[in-house]
């Protein structure tokens, strides 16, 4: 080490020169700090927790966010439905079990009441429950049809409605939902009867338990696809099951980072740990295989030292790079769109630090030595393969003009095809359809209707006056008749009527009177004091474009056709909140896209100064049209997960486009002219780039597997885009950079030329 004279101050030495002195110097100690973080990681696990609902769909900031929070907690509440079903549903003996029953789910807590065929019998009958097949048939006769038909749908059904209090946090509604089953397990059913439990609630708990189920199966499918990837495509160098153990213990770091930092685990979210896998698995193998060509040409502490200070800066770059892609999508304003960037950000970062620091302090613990060429029967297969890249790079390269302008043909049909792709926005397509609750939701909607409705919600100082009643009833009744698509519209003018002799009060008093005739649990499930209520429209089977487009018509007629001054009216509920979200799908997905271009150009042309630094984006420009292009073939709809794989791909495939940028201008500044640089940058980093790739396409290759449709849709596509991205990069990239060298050094020539 060259001593220092007086005065004169010490050289800067970069991260990764004081990371590879400490890994020569110190490996069990810099191991053992990797160790300490890995079990504090370990512990952060355990704090992990998982989220549904409109929480992760519509940010409660915004100005629509909060008008939902503050209708939810006043009105909205997670109704059970109780379906009971048997060969005779009028039987006498099902009757009194289904009276008793209710009873017994009434008195539970957060329940605020039960209303269902038993009690409309009941009141019916002076208060008694008929006991005699006649006499339910008797007293069913006087139920006014509508009412009829919804209660008792068919001979062998019947459906009661057990309505929680409003405003219970979703531990609370879950809670709820476990004491009601908890009962039914407890009560002796009668014969050939049974009841279960559907509605908002139970979906959302079974959703979760699916959503746990699936993340494990996702994250074992990965591991042990990349065991085999690894396996068969790595041999050539020795330990080639480190890279699986490097990735496991940045999943453990990802993991553990959450739950530290209260990040939940989403629907979406559950789709980008086998996404981390797949990327993770490439830094390991760049890190191992780098390694492994240092070990050949130089001692062991040299190849720590130039493993760490050569391949950590270079696959630190698109390391940054892929985050930058991933950052894109915290513009969005679906907050588990957003959860799914910063999961994936948070990831890269740990698989790369796990990569860098795990590899070369692992083979100095071990005295790793290489294998020979001639230890592996694959290696010599490695070689021709290599030099068979860098043939087809040069050939590439000496073709450039013609081939980008057939890429970008291509491209820009992609670009037209993408305006023609669907927007789906219904959760019940992107869970498991064989999920007990979908299929007891689809029984229900099969014999009632859709179960989904629109809500105006009014707030006011005077929400019970007579104007604004009248309003009510006149605004119900307009849209009725000008719009087929509603079937009913309920709120507290229609009951004011029906308590009021059949006409709306026409007077403070008669309002008043009549309030205090409505039962207290139907009273407040349409207006709150004096402040707040709402009018609840049900709507027929539609699809999402439709229900846009109703949305939209009930905003612009309450525009128009408002209420009394003092009075304020939005559309809002679960249905607006999903519509809206069709439309920040189809801007966020663009807006995504495109910042991360802009991220990462701004990046490379801050490191690399210099019109070259543009090359790895231009491949990836074709990658994003080829993307709408391969959708459309295969009828795939956006979705909150689709709509971020334009962003998605910007930051996976600046990865190989970068390293191969990376080792041409490496291979420039040892003196080869371009062509040659251009075949040595494959040649040398080929079979690098091409395991990392393979090994990524099988993480994403798990995303097939799952039961939830919207990731495995997601995960056929980014399959087919990262195989796309790695084809790419070794075959337009050189195109490119063959472009770039000779139209700079074109203009150069002109430059100097000029006067």
């Amino acid at each position: 080490m060259p001593t220092l004279i007086a005065g004169e101050i010490p050289p800067v030495r970069s991260p990764f020169e004081l990371l590879a002195h400490q890994v020569n110097r110190r490996p069990a100690l810099v191991m053992a700090v990797f160790a300490g973080l890995f079990l504090v990681s370990l512990f952060g696990v355990s704090l992990l927790s998982m989220e549904t609902g409109s929480d992760t769909y519509l940010d409660k900031n915004t100005e629509r966010g909060m008008l939902l929070e503050i209708y939810t907690d006043t009105f909205r509440t997670d109704a059970i439905i109780l379906l009971m079903e048997s060969p005779d549903i009028l039987c006498p003996t099902d009757i009194d079990y289904l009276d008793r029953l209710s009873r017994d789910l009434a008195d539970e807590r957060y329940v605020q009441g039960v209303s269902g065929l038993s009690g409309v019998l009941t009141d019916l009958n002076g208060g008694t429950l008929p006991r005699s097949t006649a006499d339910i048939g008797r007293v069913l006769s006087r139920v006014p049809p509508g009412v009829r038909g919804r209660l008792v749908p068919s001979p062998s059904m019947t459906l009661a409605s057990i309505t929680l209090e409003p405003g219970l946090t979703s531990q609370q509604s879950e809670q709820a939902l476990d004491n009601l089953n908890s009962i039914l397990r407890a009560t002796h059913t009668p014969p050939g009867v049974k009841v279960t439990l559907t509605g908002d609630a139970a979906f959302s708990q079974q959703m979760q338990q699916e959503m746990g189920t699936s993340m494990g199966l996702l994250i074992g499918a990965a591991m042990a696809l990349m065991v085999l990837a690894v396996w068969f495509l790595f041999s050539h160098v020795r330990y080639r099951l480190l890279s699986v153990a490097v990735v496991a213990s940045g999943l453990i770091l990802t993991f553990g980072i959450m739950g530290l930092t209260g990040i939940p685990i989403s629907m979406i979210a559950i789709g980008a740990f086998p996404v981390l896998i797949g990327i993770g698995i490439d830094y390991s193998v760049q890190f191992h295989s780098r390694f492994e060509e240092e070990c050949r040409n130089s001692p062991l502490p040299e190849a720590v030292k130039n493993t760490i200070t050569r391949a950590g800066p270079a696959v630190f770059l698109a390391m940054v790079s892929t985050s930058l892609g991933f950052i894109a999508m915290w513009i969005s304003p679906v907050p588990m769109v957003r959860d799914f960037g910063l999961i994936c950000t948070i990831g890269v970062a740990s698989c790369y630090l796990a990569g860098l620091v795990v590899v070369p302090t692992f083979g100095t613990l071990v005295g790793y030595r290489p294998r020979a060429i001639g230890d592996a029967s694959s290696g010599s297969h490695m070689e021709k393969y290599d030099k068979l890249l860098g043939k087809a790079a040069l050939s590439m390269a000496k073709r450039a003009v013609p081939l980008l302008i057939l890429v970008s043909l291509v491209a820009l049909v992609g670009f037209q095809l993408d305006n023609a792709i669907p927007i789906n926005t219904n959760e019940d397509t992107f869970v498991p359809q064989d999920m007990p609750a979908v299929i007891e939701l689809k029984k229900v909607t099969r014999v009632m209707g859709s179960t989904s409705g629109l809500t105006v919600f009014l707030r006011g100082d005077d929400i019970t006056g007579v104007d604004t009643i009248t309003w009510m009833d006149e605004f119900q009744d307009y849209q009725l008749r000008n719009h087929a698509e509603m079937e009913s519209a309920t709120s507290i003018a229609t009951y004011l009527a029906r308590y009021n002799g059949g006409r709306l009060p026409a007077t403070e008093a008669e309002v008043k009177q009549a309030l205090e005739k409505i039962p207290p649990g139907l009273r407040d499930q349409y207006v709150k004091g004096n402040m707040a209520a709402t009018i609840e429209f049900g709507l027929i089977e539609m699809e999402n474009e439709e229900a846009q487009a109703t949305v939209d018509r009930v905003s612009r007629d309450l525009s128009w056709k408002s209420p009394p001054v003092g009075v304020e009216a939005r559309v809002t509920g679960m249905l607006e909140m999903f519509t809206h979200l069709i439309r920040e799908i189809n801007k966020s997905k663009t807006q995504m896209t495109l910042l991360g271009f802009g991220l990462i150009f701004f990046f490379l042309l801050l490191v690399y100064r210099r019109a070259i630094a543009i090359s790895p984006i231009v491949p990836i420009i074709f990658l994003v049209g080829w993307n709408g292009g391969i959708m459309y073939l295969l009828g795939i709809d956006y979705t909150p997960l689709t709509a971020v794989l334009g962003s998605m791909t910007v930051g996976v495939a600046s990865e190989y486009t970068i390293l191969i940028m990376e080792r041409y201008l490496e291979e420039r500044e040892k003196g080869r002219d371009l062509p040659d640089a251009v075949r040595m940058s494959v040649q040398k980093i080929g079979t690098a780039i091409t395991v990392s790739g393979a090994t990524t396409v099988f993480g994403f290759a798990a995303l097939t597997l799952s039961s939830f449709n919207i990731i495995s849709n997601f995960g056929i596509v980014t399959v087919i885009t990262v195989g796309i991205s790695l084809a790419g990069a070794i075959l337009v990239m050189p195109a490119v950079i063959t472009v770039m060298e000779e139209a700079g050094e074109w203009y150069a020539g002109r430059r100097r030329s000029s006067p």
